[in-house]
């Protein structure tokens, strides 16, 4: 069903026409026109399986995910036997942390359609976040037998295997995506990784080459080329590059870092806590790169006002839902930061954001400016273990896509930008691939002569 620009439904629908035509809307992406009508069918009939469902997964678009849960559960209450609803009950506990829970509902899925290929996939993304690589590996190669030309699954067991150390069996998963769906992004992108991982950078360079030449302007291959060749490595990540991988990040964001055992905000905390004693509710503080709001929380007992700013839309929807910011803008960091009165901030903090720079100079100098004397950047970045090629440099771009830093550019460019460092302390960031990564948790003090020198 097309639903015209505009279309306001008529009062006088049958509750079938009303359900059709709000799942019409919510296809189209018109969520605002289908929450309500979803909100009015159930004022008639709250106890509407359909709506009650669809409205939740509606309410976990929009970042309500605990909403969202009790609405798909109730829905199921109703009626037990869609397996549909049971895999999104799944999907919704799956990116939300719920780990445990989201088996039983993908269990009770794959009982009631026991042939269904998105499915098992699911099951085989839920086993490898529990940490059990065998059962991921069985689940999608079962969803590979009822489908041999799945790309997704070919994709994610491609992926599976390339973590397990087992590069030339990811790569061919990869290959046979690419077979079935030559432009499919996400293996293109993992086949350049897996290449890279075994040291055949020039093979993975030539896969960002030929992604190019069919998508000249693709953000993703473009970084990834520089990453691998080391050939025009910019400055920092493009806006674009960033907004995509985080707009496509945002829903199982929390759920991730959780698995990766993630640090940041918690060293943050804490370094935050050192520096500036009892919280006291009087400053003005920004999160440059909020993300979901992970510090949020942590910071609001500092805050009078409490900003938030980040490139990704997703990202901030999720954000919104904590509730703790007084203001969230979407805006590149260092040109939000320059565009703030001097003097603006007591607080700048930024929790693995900076990791998409390599030259730190303009942020450091724009932070400086906003700062009030006397205030305080707190940042995390990743520590730079240098190949010998580069063991000069003050930063290095991996081929994942993120940037290193060494301890002495942090002090360098801090020093520049007129910020007295307060330490540059070493920290395990987070797990990867079962090892721990390195990194820097940062503080450095605006003092008077910084605020003058650069307003």
């Amino acid at each position: 069903m097309k639903i015209p620009p505009g279309y306001k439904p008529a009062t006088h629908l049958r509750l079938d026409e009303a359900l059709a035509l709000a799942m019409a809307m919510h296809r189209a992406n018109r969520l605002d026109d289908a929450e309500e009508l979803y909100a009015r069918i159930l004022e008639v009939a709250p106890d509407n399986a359909d709506a009650l469902h669809f409205r939740g997964v509606l309410r976990h678009q929009r970042g309500g995910s605990e909403e969202a849960l009790g609405l798909i559960r109730r829905s199921i209450a109703l009626n037990a036997a869609v397996p549909d609803w049971h895999n999104n009950l799944g999907n919704v506990l799956l990116e939300t942390g719920q780990v445990d829970a989201a088996a039983d509902a993908y269990e009770e899925a794959a009982r009631l359609a026991p042939a269904r290929t998105d499915i098992h996939n699911n099951l085989g993304v839920l086993r490898r976040e529990q940490g059990r690589p065998e059962e991921s590996e069985s689940a999608y190669r079962r969803a590979i037998e009822l489908d041999p030309k799945n790309v997704e699954t070919h994709t994610n067991l491609g992926r599976l295997l390339n973590s397990l150390g087992r590069e030339e069996e990811s790569m061919r998963c990869f290959c046979e995506a690419l077979l079935l769906k030559p432009g499919h992004a996400p293996a293109r992108e993992a086949l350049g990784l897996a290449y890279y991982t075994l040291g055949r950078f020039e093979e993975a360079a030539q896969v960002y080459r030929d992604w190019l030449k069919d998508e000249p302007g693709n953000p993703a291959a473009r970084h990834h080329l520089a990453a691998c060749s080391g050939e025009g490595v910019p400055a920092r990540a493009a806006d674009d590059y960033v907004e995509k991988v985080f707009d496509g990040f945002a829903d199982s964001f929390d759920a991730k870092l959780a698995h990766l055992h993630y640090r940041a905000p918690e060293l943050i905390a804490q370094t935050v806590a050192g520096l500036l004693g009892a919280p006291r509710r009087e400053l003005a503080v920004l999160d440059a790169g909020c993300g979901t709001g992970l510090c949020g929380p942590l910071l609001a007992p500092y805050a009078r006002r409490l900003e938030g700013v980040d490139l990704s839309e997703r990202m901030l929807a999720r954000a919104r839902v904590r509730q703790v910011y007084d203001a969230l803008a979407k805006a590149e960091l260092t040109a939000f930061i320059e565009g703030a009165a001097p003097a603006s901030y007591d607080l700048v903090i930024s929790a693995d954001t900076l990791c998409y720079f390599g030259d730190l100079r303009g942020v450091a100098q724009a932070t400086a400016r906003a700062l009030r004397p006397g205030g305080w950047l707190v940042f995390t970045v990743e520590a730079l273990d240098a190949p010998e090629d580069v063991k000069e440099a003050g930063f290095h771009l991996h081929h994942h896509g993120r940037y290193s830093h060494r301890d002495s550019y942090l002090r360098e460019v801090l020093a520049e930008a007129g910020l007295a460092v307060g330490a540059v302390t070493a920290a395990h960031l987070r797990i990867e691939g079962g090892k721990p990564v390195d990194g820097w948790i940062v503080s450095a003090q605006a003092c008077e002569a910084a605020a003058s020198h650069l307003s």
